[in-house]
């Protein structure tokens, strides 16, 4: 029996479409057609002997073999672009100063910080996780080197826009943390310490459509927003990135409430070296891999 040898850019277009939730996203996003993918799919099948999806409602979901191969799939490209990392950048060294939002600590530090530092052992990543005016406060004075924020400036030199994120409405999942508010009384709101870019939104949305509102709780993490909105302290503010399974991401006519902005990603660049500019490839690409972009 001849052994089969699977096509990685094959396969990078499986794990695109099954994490975009759609193929034709996977081809517009890998820069493909549609149709080009779809041969693609059925090349993979083909080597693989067995069906790897079937149809789901309007859609497609995995079979038993293609939740499998999706876990292979993600471990080989991992491994290749790990390769191509270390071979390209093996005299790398020195030190890479990044900033993100806590949004994004458990999304981007395990996976793109391990693997960066697997290809470049010699190079140094300190990490700064921070609220969105201190990173952009710490780029403008030199003392990191790359940042992961929301947009506050548009056309803000050295940016790469990443995404266009809509804000929800942040809720408790279980049915006593939906009755905290009493008929008639004002929408207790569980927020960040001022200045925040999403405590503002909130305000700005309650009071535009005159729905009277109080501060119920207030925190200088994202954890402690989350854990008093779990214990049915409140309504909080946030996109829908890295939320808790037990928080609830609703939109406004399903929360009932005024509907909010959405607010623009990008990661900032303040250095041109080539260690910031392989990290922030790999940042760029997990991003644009996942849900997120």
């Amino acid at each position: 029996m001849s052994r089969v040898t699977f096509d990685l850019d094959v396969m990078r277009s499986f794990v695109a479409g099954i994490e975009l939730g759609s193929f034709a996203k996977a081809a517009d996003r890998l820069g493909r057609s549609t149709s080009a993918v779809s041969a693609q799919l059925k090349k993979l099948e083909d080597q693989a002997g067995t069906p790897l999806l079937r149809k789901s409602g309007r859609g497609m979901a995995l079979t038993e073999a293609g939740e499998v191969m999706l876990g292979y799939a993600r471990r080989l490209l991992e491994l290749n672009d790990e390769a191509v990392s270390a071979v390209r950048g093996v005299e790398l060294a020195g030190r890479v100063r990044l900033g993100l939002q806590e949004d994004f600590g458990e999304s981007v530090l395990p996976e793109v910080l391990g693997q960066f530092r697997r290809a470049h052992p010699k190079l140094r990543v300190e990490v700064q996780l921070a609220r969105n005016t201190v990173l952009m406060d710490s780029l403008k004075a030199g003392r990191l080197d790359l940042a992961l924020a929301w947009e506050t400036e548009q056309g803000a030199a050295h940016a790469v826009h990443v995404d266009t994120l809509p804000m929800r409405w942040i809720f408790g999942s279980d049915e006593a943390s939906a009755t905290w508010r009493e008929p008639g009384e004002p929408l207790p709101l569980v927020v960040l310490d001022a200045p925040c870019l999403m405590r503002t939104a909130a305000t700005q949305a309650l009071d535009q459509a005159g729905v009277p509102w109080r501060i119920a709780f207030t925190s200088p993490s994202l954890a402690g927003t989350w854990a008093a909105v779990k214990a049915g302290l409140g309504v909080s503010v946030r996109t829908a990135i890295s939320l808790p399974g037990d928080l609830r991401a609703l939109d406004a006519q399903e929360a009932n409430l005024p509907p909010l902005p959405s607010l623009g990603l990008a990661l900032y660049c303040g250095d041109a070296e080539p260690a910031v500019e392989r990290l922030s490839e790999l940042i760029l690409q997990r991003l644009r891999e996942s849900a997120v972009a």
